[in-house]
């Protein structure tokens, strides 16, 4: 009981504190209220790349099973409407940015791993919708590679921007999310060379 609180608490922490820091980040004062949108978006769905790994491997308490791997879609999902916001909102704000951005030409290193992530998470989700049409070693060599490009271009993206969320924060939930991921892909091959034997 203890245990689930803890980590439950420590959740919720990882998510609040980033969000409650860059919505009250005095830069934030001055923009649009589309771009401070997408911005908590990002910070949204930075946080659901912390809970994936933990739901589809059953390390969140009470969300283990077949209600663990539900909500490991739901959050999927999820993840994918918090990108479109994210996107969404950003290209609001300045188109002609975001075009540089896509077409991989901006002189920011961020955005271009920050498309590289978006690239990478469509993979995954297409993986996902062709699941049934996909041999299961396949599906799963894939979709783990996938994954684990997600987390090692939108980590990078989210250190390098400066200005929303706050520098402590941002590194701690950045730091928890290639744990959550390294847990994750490590049990998963843990998993490959037990059924081999």
């Amino acid at each position: 009981m203890v245990g689930a609180v803890l980590i439950w608490g420590g959740l919720v922490l990882a998510l609040g504190l980033p969000l409650g820091i860059a919505a009250s980040n005095p830069l934030m004062g001055w923009r649009q209220p589309v771009y401070v949108a997408a911005c908590l978006a990002g910070v949204l769905g930075l946080w659901l790349l912390l809970v994936q790994p933990l739901l589809a491997t059953g390390h969140l308490p009470g969300l283990r099973g077949s209600r663990g791997r539900w909500m490991h879609r739901l959050c999927g999902g999820l993840l994918l409407a918090a990108v479109a916001l994210h996107l969404g909102g950003l290209w609001l704000t300045s188109p002609p940015d975001m075009v540089d951005a896509l077409l991989l030409r901006a002189p920011t290193l961020f955005s271009v791993f920050g498309v590289l992530g978006l690239w990478a998470l469509l993979a995954a989700a297409l993986l996902v919708a062709a699941r049934q049409r996909l041999p299961a070693r396949l599906w799963r060599r894939g979709h783990r590679l996938a994954v684990a490009a997600v987390g090692l271009c939108v980590v990078p993206h989210a250190l390098l921007i400066e200005g929303s969320m706050g520098p402590v924060s941002k590194a701690g939930l950045c730091a928890l999310v290639l744990v959550a991921l390294g847990v994750g892909l490590g049990r998963d091959l843990g998993r490959r060379r037990i059924t081999r034997r």
